[in-house]
């Protein structure tokens, strides 16, 4: 029987673990999705969602912090997109994986219930 290295899981897990966090919320997700296709400006997504502003500006807080989007100054504003372009090749990616759901265990909205 193989064993799994160690050293790299324990280094990778970290980071896997902040991309759930960045995705465990609706509208964060809908944020990555947004800017998988295009940069933009948070006032933008707001406006588009019927979220504020300021609600808008904690996901994208968030988001930061997570290591998934930077803020790049345009003018007076700042135009968020994703750090890196292969993120949104991998959340493309991600989205056309076929999951199968137990019904028992999730919720229609995405809450896990085990």
């Amino acid at each position: 029987m193989e064993t799994l290295p160690h050293a790299p899981v324990l280094a990778q897990a970290p980071v896997l673990a902040r991309f759930g966090h960045a995705i465990s919320d609706p509208t964060r997700a809908r944020i990555l999705l947004a800017l998988a296709a295009a940069p933009a400006y948070p006032s933008d997504l707001a406006d588009a969602w019927g979220v504020s502003r300021q609600n808008m500006s904690n996901h994208l807080t968030c988001l930061r912090g997570c290591g998934l989007v930077v803020a790049v100054p345009d003018g007076r504003r700042n135009r968020y997109e994703l750090v890196d372009g292969r993120l949104g090749s991998a959340i493309t990616d991600l989205i056309g994986v076929v999951l199968a759901v137990d019904p028992a265990c999730c919720a229609p909205d995405g809450r896990c219930l085990a």
